[in-house]
This record gives C-alpha cells, sequence and structure tokens, in this order.
C-alpha cells in the first residue's frame, strides 16, 4: 500500500547529501581551500557521482513502485492519498506493517546493492593499468 514512501524519504535525505557534497568539492577546487591538493575535491566528487547513482535507483523504483500502486488504486489524487488511510484503523496498521517490513527491506537491499557497485568501481578504479595498455593509448 504505502511500501514505496521509505525508499522516497531514503531518496530525497541521498539526494540532499549528494548535492551538498557536489556543492562542497566544487566550492573547494574553486576557491583553492584544498592547500594544493586537488586529490580531495576529485574524490568527493567522486563519492558525488557514487551518492547520485543511489539516488537514481531509488527515485526510479520509487517512480514504479508510485505507479504499480496508483494502477491498483491504493493512490488516489485526493487527501490523504492513501486508500489505507480512509479505511479505518485496522487498514493502517495493515499499511505501517508494510513500510516497516516491505518498505525498509527494499530500502536496505537497493542500498546494499549501491555499496557493492561502489565496491567494485573503486577496486576497478585502483586497479593498475598493464604495460601494454598505456603504451596502445
Amino acid at each position: 500500500m504505502a511500501c514505496f514512501i521509505v525508499p522516497a524519504t531514503e531518496a530525497v535525505i541521498v539526494t540532499a547529501a549528494a548535492l551538498i557534497v557536489k556543492h562542497t568539492g566544487t566550492k573547494r577546487a574553486q576557491t583553492g581551500v584544498n592547500n594544493g591538493v586537488s586529490n580531495a575535491s576529485h574524490e568527493k566528487q567522486g563519492f558525488a557521482r557514487r551518492l547520485f547513482w543511489l539516488a537514481g535507483m531509488l527515485w526510479g523504483g520509487v517512480a514504479l513502485l508510485a505507479f504499480e500502486h496508483l494502477w491498483h488504486g491504493e493512490i488516489t489524487p485526493f487527501f490523504p492519498f492513501l486508500t489505507a488511510a480512509t479505511e479505518g484503523a485496522a487498514a493502517v496498521s495493515e499499511m505501517l506493517h508494510e513500510m516497516a517490513t516491505v518498505g525498509v527491506g527494499m530500502a536496505i537491499l537497493v542500498t546494499v546493492v549501491w555499496a557493492v557497485m561502489v565496491a567494485v568501481s573503486y577496486a576497478i578504479e585502483k586497479r593498475p593499468v598493464p604495460q601494454n595498455a598505456a603504451e596502445k593509448a
């Protein structure tokens, strides 16, 4: 019924964090606060880019889930927007249980998949370049 609200909340927080990290990294690069070390700014920009990966994954899942709930008539265009909120205490209890189990589970799963993606991307970036490939380029 409302399982997409939990990943949507995480998506809002991650998007805000990514924008803050990107902004502080850009600001430091422009003002030269890095004391001649541009690697820190590059690392922040890389991490901000990876946070945007997570935000994109979350927003995509939220959009699909919201559409699915809309398709099945569980979301209405008028307040309180969720049909379970108008059906009484039992339906609200069921909705909150679904948010606590399914919604949190989906948010954790997406975050774990993103963490694996980040670990793999860092491992690929840190891998030494073979001499043959460097000469061909």
